[in-house]
């Protein structure tokens, strides 16, 4: 009750702007504060703990972390070897066999695999015969752990018994390192068939005294040359066939090369027989031995070929073929006058059969194409096309002899059509054109491209072609088929005839003359100065002046073709000529705009 101050002591001050608390010295109004003060044992430990209090307490280490076990453990693998015993029940030869395993387990995960190392050719699936997982023990879910397994034990997994004989040095330090007291090491156990066979037969051979060491110093680079012959007669298409046969002293092997010509049509393979050593005498096969080998050693052989086995003259057969020596060269010769005493090299002559003529059959002709260019065919692989009279392509260039002809048919339609035949003297080809007429119902233009047109009765050996001696006036050409009688020819024509008349025959001239013979005595008389009826020649030119004239008047478009057409159609007879009131009235029914007075003086 007699206490009157009951103020707070200051325990929060400020620094640098940063709160720091304290412990009060003084409890509340000012009264000492026992609770705070430092005990004997407080300053006893303090004094002791000057170095501390001075320069502030020691650093420790850090704690380590925690590390896994699959990191700590990672790819450390315990290695045992092992073996299992395998039943062979179907074999006479063997009742076991041992098999070596090698046994990994995996520490990281608790883990096993089972290797066998694979052996080459040894006809077993080896490799990895149980992958890598946990190993069932029993069938309490248990599985194997690293402190099941040790030296000299058995173990089983998936119904085999591996026995483990030994480990690595890895697999020791470890299990040592787990306080594990390791059997002693047992040795691996054989396959006694593998040892049967690896035991190498015993050979008896007498020691000899050649050296082939010599004999490559001695004949290096020195090769035996013969010429022979392998008759192939007797099979389909066989026939005789030259090789050259090598023969290499450094080696004794034996090379046989094809001799190749040009445009023999075979494929060029040089070697028949590749360089090797061929085999002359076998030893007696044994009924066990199978008939196709692929190599062929010294036990099944009792004699190879050598140089005192070829000769001329005499056959040697190699691999089945026989072939027939006929000559040498000359180091061959040498080599066996100075080895073996021989001095007959005398050359056998090979006849060779003259090849058989086979008759050339040419086919019939068939109507396509020119006769001369579809036969190059039949002559070669690669035709070529026929030669052409070049000199009489430029002598005759350009000049085509025209006819016009009219079609022999029994249809009563096709005689009155028109076809204009042109005979081109340049290559000796005929061109047939149809002048379109209107109103006709027939389709004109070209009835038929320039070609060689054969007489009837031509065949493949003797073919005979039209020529402008056969095409006179009243003669029938016969055109593949189709008839066609010459009616008309050009004037040139008969020019050209008579200007060649001793190539062409007098009936031909004559029958072009009789032709021509009415129209040129009418050109005659209107080219000659003597009046006729009455009117002289000025007076006519003066006349189809005003006819001209007369026509430009008018302005009227007027058809040429139509009109030569329609005088044309209106002289039947072909001579040229038209009476007077013919002249009118085609005038009139063409609507030619002229007076009457002058169509009447013309």
């Amino acid at each position: 009750p007699q206490k009157t101050s009951f103020h707070r002591p200051q325990t929060l001050s400020y620094r640098n702007g940063f709160a720091f608390p304290r412990l009060p010295a003084v409890g509340i109004g000012g009264e000492r504060l026992y609770a705070n003060e430092l005990s004997q044992a407080d300053l006893d430990e303090l004094s002791s703990q000057r170095p501390v209090l001075t320069y502030g307490p020691t650093k420790r280490a850090p704690p380590s972390g925690f590390v896994p076990a699959h990191v700590a453990l990672d790819k450390k693998i315990l290695r045992f070897d092992a073996y299992f015993q395998e039943d062979v029940p179907l074999s006479a030869k063997e009742h076991y066999r041992i098999r070596r395993v090698s046994i990994y387990y995996y520490l990281e995960d608790d883990s096993m695999s089972v290797i066998e190392p694979v052996v080459p050719n040894s006809g077993l699936p080896q490799g990895k015969l149980i992958r890598r997982h946990r190993v069932p023990k029993n069938d309490r879910g248990d599985h194997y752990h690293w402190k099941d397994l040790n030296r000299g034990m058995n173990i089983t997994m998936y119904g085999r018994t591996y026995r483990i004989v030994d480990c690595d040095q890895f697999t020791q330090v470890f299990l040592k390192s787990q306080g594990i007291e390791l059997n002693p090491p047992e040795a691996m156990v054989s396959d006694p068939y593998t040892e049967m066979r690896q035991v190498p037969l015993r050979k008896y051979v007498t020691p000899s005294d050649f050296d082939p060491l010599k004999q490559f110093l001695t004949y290096d680079k020195q090769v035996l040359r013969f010429y022979a012959m392998w008759d192939d007669t007797h099979s389909l298409f066989g026939e005789n066939r030259p090789y050259i046969i090598l023969y290499y002293l450094a080696d004794g092997t034996v090379e046989v090369r094809e001799v190749y010509k040009q445009n023999d049509g075979r494929d060029p393979f040089p070697v028949l027989i590749k360089r090797q050593r061929l085999p002359k005498t076998f030893v007696d096969e044994k009924e066990t031995f199978p008939s196709c080998v692929l190599e062929i050693s010294d036990q099944e052989v009792l004699e190879w070929y050598s140089a005192k086995d070829f000769a001329v003259g005499k056959s040697t057969t190699l691999l089945g073929r026989t072939f027939f020596i006929y000559d040498c060269d000359e180091f061959t010769r040498t080599f066996y006058r100075d080895k073996f005493g021989i001095t007959d090299f005398h050359p056998v002559e090979i006849a060779k059969k003259p090849p058989e003529e086979v008759p050339k059959v040419i086919p019939p002709y068939n109507g396509f194409g020119i006769l001369e260019d579809s036969l190059q065919n039949c002559f070669s692989l690669f035709p070529k096309p026929p030669r052409k009279d070049v000199v009489k392509m430029m002598e005759n260039d350009h000049k085509v002899l025209r006819y016009q002809a009219v079609l022999e048919s029994p249809n009563p339609e096709d005689r009155s059509r028109r076809f204009i035949l042109s005979y081109f003297l340049s290559n000796d080809m005929i061109s047939i054109y149809e002048p379109p007429v209107r109103n006709s119902g027939i389709t004109g233009g070209k009835y038929l491209g320039k070609t060689r047109v054969a007489k009837p009765g031509s065949t493949t050996e003797n073919m005979m072609y039209y020529e402008p001696a056969d095409l006179a006036i009243g003669s029938t050409v016969e055109v593949f088929g189709h008839r066609f009688v010459i009616t008309d020819a050009d004037e040139y024509v008969l020019n050209y005839m008579e200007s060649n008349a001793e190539h062409f025959p007098a009936a031909t001239l004559q029958s072009l003359r009789d032709h021509f013979h009415p129209q040129q005595v009418l050109k005659e008389a209107a080219n000659s100065d003597i009046p006729t009826h009455g009117t002289s020649r000025q007076e006519l030119d003066d006349l189809i002046v005003k006819v001209q004239e007369e026509l430009k008047l008018h302005k009227l478009p007027l058809n040429n073709q139509s009109i030569r057409e329609a005088f044309l159609h209106c002289d039947k007879d072909g001579s040229g000529v038209l009476g007077r009131a013919e002249l009118i009235a085609l005038c009139d029914s063409l609507s030619v705009p002229t007076n009457t007075m002058l169509l009447t003086k013309v």
